[in-house]
């Protein structure tokens, strides 16, 4: 990296706690949270967001997009959703010039920078599956033609814990699409007496746009650029090995676990370890990076076994077990 590219890297990354201070006039709390999907972006990933109703999880998303001056839309997932609704369908229209009729293509909400899918558990297998391609190839394909989504490309997904019935969990290899598993938590006294305080009048904040998407391109590009030592790959390394029952030296994993994290949960936390020195103008990754994102990165990879469940021992426990025992 030369010094014109390095001064201009260090321009776009000073921005970020802009960014950050940006959206906070708008979402009250949900730091972290708003940390994660900031991270997810940089890292060029998608990201599950779980949370009660309540917890702003679409005007977090909303917000973050008017923020970046990228396109956003919404998808409400129901029972009755069909994939097309989702990537798009022919539809018969005239040929003004030769005057026959063709099929042009409609392009669907997913053609967007930022798409929230919202309770994404309420439908079917078959629509959620419409949307893997486009997370993993960031394109979408119908009727033999491949069709090239925009970039920066971003789905964050949302899924309510309380209401279970009605809903289709998520198969195991769509999670694993996810790079990271988001929690949102209650926001504590102060700040929900800030929310009732700040959203109940007629003052409604205006938001200006901090970075671009081509400014997000350059900070993903630089994001993979980011060092990182060979002793903290080898520690997220065996973090995620540690994680699967039969390799594991911790006696929990062994008796509650019944598989661990894959590879693909090691390439995650380099990358994210990497976007999170980014989001707080680094440029080399620290060991408080990998553990702070252990847990949304490892939870949706880790599965327990039915005594487990039935003990209510969580994945969050288990990865707490795992940066007690890796060093």
């Amino acid at each position: 990296m030369d010094s014109t590219d390095l001064t201009h890297y260090k321009a776009l990354v000073a921005k970020l706690p802009q960014l950050r201070k940006e959206i906070g006039k708008v979402i009250i709390g949900q730091q972290e949270a708003i940390s994660e999907v900031l991270i997810s972006l940089l890292a060029g990933g998608h990201c599950l967001l779980e949370g009660v109703p309540g917890l702003a999880k679409t005007l977090m998303v909303k917000t973050m997009s008017d923020a970046l001056a990228m396109r956003f839309k919404r998808i409400q997932f129901t029972p009755d959703l069909m994939p097309g609704d989702i990537v798009g369908t022919e539809v018969l229209e005239d040929d003004h010039e030769t005057g026959h009729k063709v099929f042009v293509f409609n392009r669907g909400p997913i053609f967007a920078n930022v798409v929230l899918a919202d309770e994404i558990n309420r439908t079917p297998p078959k629509t959620q599956a419409a949307m893997l391609e486009a997370m993993q190839e960031y394109k979408v394909t119908y009727g033999g033609n491949d069709y090239v989504l925009p970039k920066p490309f971003l789905i964050i997904a949302t899924q309510n814990p309380i209401e279970q019935a009605g809903t289709y969990p998520l198969p195991e290899a769509q999670l694993d699409r996810f790079l990271l598993y988001i929690k949102l938590n209650y926001p504590s006294e102060r700040e929900e007496l800030e929310v009732l305080k700040s959203t109940t009048g007629t003052a409604r904040p205006e938001l200006q746009t901090i970075l671009s998407d081509e400014d997000i391109i350059q900070l993903q590009k630089l994001t993979r650029q980011v060092h990182i030592s060979d002793e903290l790959i080898d520690y997220i390394n065996r973090l995620v090995r540690a994680s699967r029952p039969a390799d594991s030296p911790s006696a929990f994993v062994k008796q509650w676990g019944e598989w661990g994290a894959g590879p693909r949960a090691g390439q995650a936390l380099v990358l994210c370890a990497k976007a999170r020195a980014v989001l707080n103008e680094r440029f080399s990754v620290i060991p408080d990076d990998i553990q702070a994102l252990a847990y949304p990165i490892l939870r949706h990879r880790i599965a327990l076994n039915f005594r487990a469940e039935a003990e209510g021992i969580t994945t969050d426990q288990v990865i707490k077990e795992l940066l007690s025992t890796v060093k």
